[in-house]
């Protein structure tokens, strides 16, 4: 090639650009292509060091959890197909409702704000590069769902023990995985209202399709009706969600591309909770419900409540969450011990957990005052009862009333006694209460985490990380065991206590409190 003297010759990739009159493929893939080519891409070294920690994993958590699943009894033992086809029912509900819950946070065709900026500047319709990115991204999590469905169905039940359940077995799964990934899609490119009704549709089908089959006089043909009418609908689904691309609101878009790149930089750098913090919803209204007419402000009970009804999504997930997980917990807590029993219990204290956080925002308050005493002194500020009323009250109330009403149903309890379940119960939500005021008292990634771990499989402080951000879901996890593991049931409630007390320590440890001001402000409540 002949090149003029001072003039820098055109690199490679900019002889490789399409012109305007290139179709809108080929666009796409030039704009993709220099993206992909910037100067702070990931290195080759970054992946095998990725790739590294994943077969890390693999070698050390996953092969001897398969292992000890493939030669123990399963979880649940679906003795035949018919039993089995309610179950893989309800799989595929649980499947629809969480890809569109997905998809009204994080759907599909979230892009990189640049790219979708460069993509929104250009005079091509959506649908030309929203089309492909959504096919490949669907395609990518139906395996995965595909994959993560198998896998956990052969970890917890027996259905591919049998060569009459694995092939149908194996259709319900593909089935599934194919109608969770078009509903993620429909999440996030149809309006709210058309998600209700795509999810009071999906849970009537499947009260038919249970029902039907278990009128099939074939066992397996329950399998097959399934798979079947999942796969349908996802195709039925998928051609509407793909057509609504074209009509996508792109600022909403951009909103939200924004907020995933936020997250996404605080998730890598060890502030996740601080990623999740940006999709809580904004509070709407009833701001002048929070004084009195004479210009007070309302008790503590009522200004809890009335911020909770602020954001009424949350609160009714809250109250569904509280009531299902109070449910569950004392259903495993009046059973026998062990097996199904215990995976109850640490159900229903996950969905407790989940719910406290969801029923207030006053945890953050109270979170934001109590690190502003090292600074203005301890003595300073107003009483925990201001923040602590409405949470406490509400999620014993929401759990209680739950247990209430599974002790109450005609349901055979042949496990523990009616009095060792309600102490059993109460001790683990004082412990979920302690677990969860451990977590939103998190501030920023303490440096010490960060020193390297040395063993003799490599560097293990990505462990601890792990375990600090999720630090709420360990203490359940670890407290529920260690509960269950006690043969006396006042023996593990006292012990409850003190697991929750201890984690009350160490969250006000993290904001930086000394005991002397603690103990003078417990004196002012």
């Amino acid at each position: 090639m002949i090149t003029t003297p001072g003039v820098t010759p055109p690199d490679a990739d900019d002889e490789a650009d399409p012109g305007p009159g290139t179709g809108a493929a080929g666009r796409v893939q030039a704009v993709r292509h220099h993206y992909a080519h910037r100067g702070d891409r990931a290195t080759v070294r970054g992946r095998a060091y990725t790739v590294y920690l994943i077969a890390l994993f693999a070698l050390i958590y996953l092969v001897p959890v398969l292992y000890t699943a493939s030669t123990s009894p399963p979880l649940l033992a679906v003795r035949t197909p018919t039993a089995a086809a309610p179950l893989t029912c309800a799989l595929a509900l649980a499947g629809c409702w969480g890809a569109q819950l997905t998809g009204r946070f994080w759907g599909p065709l979230v892009l990189q704000p640049f790219l979708l900026h460069v993509f929104m500047s250009t005079d091509m319709s959506p649908m030309s590069y929203l089309g492909t990115i959504a096919r490949r991204r669907l395609a990518a999590a139906g395996t995965a769902v595909l994959l993560a469905a198998i896998t956990a169905a052969y970890l917890t039940t027996d259905l591919f023990d049998r060569p009459s359940t694995a092939l149908p077995g194996v259709a319900v799964a593909a089935g599934v995985s194919v109608l969770a990934a078009v509903a993620w899609l429909w999440g996030q490119v149809r309006a709210v209202r058309d998600n209700l009704l795509l999810a009071s549709a999906a849970g009537g089908v499947a009260l038919l399709v249970s029902a039907l089959s278990l009128a099939v006089p074939d066992g397996e043909g329950g399998l097959w009706l399934v798979a079947g009418v999942s796969a349908a609908g996802a195709a039925l689904l998928g051609r509407a969600a793909f057509r609504s691309i074209r009509t996508i609101d792109l600022a909403r878009l951009a909103r939200e591309s924004a907020r995933a790149s936020q997250a996404r930089t605080y998730a890598g750098t060890g502030t996740l909770h601080h990623a999740l913090d940006l999709y809580r919803p904004e509070p709407r209204g009833l701001t002048s419900a929070l004084i009195r007419p004479d210009g007070r402000l309302r008790g503590h009970l009522t200004q809890g409540a009335v911020r909770a009804l602020r954001t009424r999504g949350r609160a009714l997930a809250a109250v569904l969450l509280l009531l299902t997980g109070g449910a569950v917990l004392t259903r495993g807590v009046a059973g026998p011990e062990g097996g199904l029993s215990l995976s109850l219990w640490l159900a229903g204290a996950i969905a407790v957990y989940l719910g406290s956080g969801w029923v207030s925002e006053t945890w953050r308050g109270l979170r934001d005052e109590l690190t502003l005493a090292p600074l203005l002194g301890e003595w300073w500020g107003g009483t925990p009862a201001r923040t602590l009323a409405w949470p406490l009250t509400a999620v014993a109330t929401g759990a209680g009333l739950g247990g209430a009403l599974a002790l109450l149903l005609p349901w055979p309890l042949t496990g523990r006694p009616a009095a060792h379940a309600v102490l059993l119960a109460a001790g683990s939500v004082v412990l979920v209460l302690g677990a969860r005021f451990l977590r939103e008292m998190k501030l920023n990634l303490p440096l010490e985490l960060l020193l390297p771990v040395v063993t003799p499989l490599g560097d293990l402080s990505g462990l601890r990380i792990v375990a600090w951000q999720f630090d709420g879901f360990v203490a359940v996890l670890i407290g529920v065991a260690v509960l269950n593991a006690v043969p006396s049931a006042p023996g593990a409630g006292a012990l409850a206590v003190l697991i929750a007390a201890g984690c009350v320590w160490a969250g006000l440890r993290r904001t930086g409190w000394a005991h002397r001001g603690l103990l003078y402000r417990l004196r002012r409540v």
